[in-house]
């Protein structure tokens, strides 16, 4: 199991430049990494990066619209879809670069209510908006699984707490799946954060063992604070256990945000990782 887990670049190593951090996960023993965004910098550069220190890339998100805005996703908003379709093309685009074969497609963040005099009106306006989005959803993922396929390319929904990240249009575990089987495209996989599970619903490992059949990614962090595995409540010496005893192969993304330094903090990866 220790050999599958892969260094997210997006929050370990931000000591230093992110260019720079895919030596500081080669020397910290990863093979594998994945992150948010790689389009600040041309694939090629990354990709010889991944040569250079050996390493695999194994997933990141498709663009997200207007991040620095606020923005987390575009996928279930009425009126991008040509936008999303040309986001995704980019996405592909790099992964064909890197090798990577699984790509996150982030939902979005719903519009808030108006007004408390509003509310009603607001209220029946939202679940109309809510309606639509899941139908453009549903439609932006199967062109995404589609033109994946030609590729042989994964797509990930994740399920991301509303504590983190309010109004996100996906939560829950079972309502990616549910849409998973409503889109029927056989690469379109749930990316499994046991972090996010945890918060919306715990019972991380009966749901894990539930949905295995789903599920294209798992990544992990302690609950809560989203720090290193070894901190919280979650005991991932049972959880990375059962993963490996359900025949889990897949990469495990190591995405937290460390306490103190990233290096100080890999101590965990000796204590809770089972080989």
């Amino acid at each position: 199991m220790l050999s599958k887990l892969a260094a997210n670049l997006s929050m370990l190593f931000t000591e230093q430049p992110f260019l720079e951090r895919f030596e500081a996960a080669a020397n910290a023993g990863f093979n594998a990494v994945e992150y948010l965004f790689p389009y600040d910098y041309p694939a090629a550069v990354i990709n010889r990066k991944l040569l250079e220190f050996g390493l695999k890339q194994v997933l990141f998100n498709a663009p997200a619209g207007d991040w620095n805005a606020g923005e987390r996703g575009i996928a279930c908003l009425p009126g991008r879809e040509v936008e999303f379709a040309r986001a995704f093309e980019l996405a592909l685009s790099y992964a064909k670069v890197l090798g990577n074969q699984k790509i996150h497609v982030m939902a979005g963040i719903l519009p808030p209510a108006a007004s408390p005099a509003q509310a009603r009106s607001c209220y029946i306006s939202n679940l109309r908006y809510a309606a639509r989005a899941r139908s453009c959803y549903i439609s932006n993922l199967r062109y995404a699984a589609r033109a994946a396929s030609k590729v042989q390319l994964q797509v990930l929904i994740e399920p991301i707490n509303n504590i983190d990240m309010p109004g996100y249009f996906l939560n829950f575990q079972r309502e990616a799946v549910d849409l998973i089987e409503e889109i029927a495209e056989p690469n379109v996989r749930l990316q499994f954060d046991c972090y996010h599970c945890q918060i919306m619903q715990g019972n991380v490992v009966a749901t894990f063992k539930q949905l295995q059949p789903y599920i294209g990614h798992v990544q992990i962090a302690g609950v809560p604070g989203r720090h290193e595995p070894n901190t919280g409540e979650l005991n991932y010496v049972y959880i990375l256990q059962q993963l490996a005893n359900s025949g889990y192969t897949g990469h495990i993304g190591c995405e937290y945000l460390p306490l103190n330094s990233t290096v100080q903090g890999l101590s965990w990866i000796n204590d809770l990782s089972p080989e």
